[in-house]
């Protein structure tokens, strides 16, 4: 034999035995393992070498994830108000905080609708800006983003007459997506991994269910209760603007219209058997309260709002609120994940945490027994030394 046929007949015989090795390793039920190997480290490997399963969910605590107001962009008067990406990037960056709950709320500011006319007495407004109509190709963006639950109780819902409102109900409803407070649907039940949930929502508007009528809030509160495990309740109410961070314990007025109570219409919910109250409205953050060991959020201000609502200064500032909530609907924990608003930029995180802090400042501020400890970092929980307010004053 030459040299040449010697070291490949070398390399031939070590290439079989490496290859034999391989599959003797990977052959956990191979005779030899099975012959050489006790019975312990046979189990050990045959584990190691099988996929790992994921481990089950577990359901001993609801996740909720909320935000204040959503308006894509409008179409009216021209696509000039609509985003050039067609709105598909709005929520990028807050996608996976969204996606991680079990219930993903927001207030939906406007119309899903393709074309059509304003109400007849919006065109009598002073500012024809402010009337929002949204495509309804929009609502798959939504649904993109994880929400399963909306809100359509607000002053912009009746911005294109019923043929808005209409649209907009039909274009949810081939989405999944849960939706109440209008008079024609003032409530939504669904069910999520076993967990049966009812939502309402209020507001001082025509068309949609009252924020005024705290007696029949109640009932419809009441009512959900009784064929519900948790129940949701959001508002939208209380003066707009800066000068309405904080919350009075009256009834509030803005362009010579009552906007609500919307203290007592929270501390009301509760008693009648809500579970987490979530409100918006003034387009700034306002404090939160413990309350019967259910938390309100007096308001989660505005959160992608496109171009034609003012996101300077602390309207700008955009918290994502995740709450934590036992199968009784008590409260457990929370957190307040601060994003921002820009006009050039979009929805952004904010690491300064600027929306967790401005809403500590004015839960210290409005309800300093508020049962409530928020971080500078944005986590929430019970305060174990106060006892929570249980009635209302």
């Amino acid at each position: 034999m030459n040299m040449r046929g010697f070291f490949f007949a070398i390399r031939f015989f070590a290439g079989a035995i490496a290859i034999y090795s391989v599959l003797i390793i990977q052959s956990c039920e191979s005779p030899y393992i099975k012959r050489h190997t006790p019975a312990k480290k046979q189990e050990a490997i045959v584990a190691k070498s099988q996929p790992r399963k994921p481990a089950p969910p577990q359901h001993d605590s609801i996740a909720i994830a909320a935000v204040g107001d959503i308006m894509l962009g409008t179409s009216y008067p021209d696509s000039t108000t609509l985003p050039p990406d067609s709105a598909i990037n709005s929520f990028k960056t807050a996608i996976p905080k969204l996606k991680s709950a079990d219930v993903t709320f927001g207030n939906l500011e406007g119309t899903l609708l393709d074309s059509g006319d304003p109400a007849h007495y919006k065109l009598h407004q002073k500012s024809k800006a402010y009337l929002f109509r949204m495509p309804t190709k929009y609502g798959a963006v939504l649904k993109n983003a994880g929400f399963n639950l909306l809100s359509m109780a607000n002053n912009h819902v009746g911005d294109f007459d019923v043929k808005g409102r209409k649209s907009t109900m039909k274009t949810l409803d081939s989405l999944g997506i849960n939706y109440a407070g209008l008079q024609v649907k003032p409530s939504a039940e669904f069910e999520l991994n076993g967990i049966k949930y009812g939502f309402c929502s209020f507001a001082p508007n025509a068309n949609t269910v009252s924020i005024l009528d705290l007696k029949g809030a109640a009932r419809i509160i009441s009512d959900l209760k009784q064929r519900c495990d948790i129940v949701i309740v959001s508002f939208h109410g209380g003066g707009e603007g800066v000068d309405f961070e904080h919350v009075p314990r009256a009834m509030e007025s803005y362009i010579s219209e009552k906007r609500g109570d919307v203290y007592a219409f929270a501390h009301n919910a509760i008693d009648a058997g809500a579970d987490v109250i979530l409100g918006n409205g003034p387009h700034v953050n306002r404090a939160m309260e413990l309350y019967n060991k259910r938390l309100i959020a007096y308001s989660l201000g505005n959160f992608c709002t496109y171009r034609c609502v003012s996101v300077a200064g602390i309207c700008g500032l955009a918290p994502l609120l995740k709450v934590y909530i036992n199968k009784k609907g008590e409260f457990l924990s929370g957190r307040i994940i601060s994003m921002r608003q820009a006009h050039d930029k979009g929805l952004v995180l904010d690491t300064l945490n600027r929306a967790a802090i401005r809403i500590r400042n004015l839960t210290a501020a409005d309800f300093p027994q508020s049962g409530l400890n928020i971080s500078d970092t944005g986590e929430i929980t019970a305060t174990p030394q106060l006892t929570p307010v249980t009635a209302s004053n």
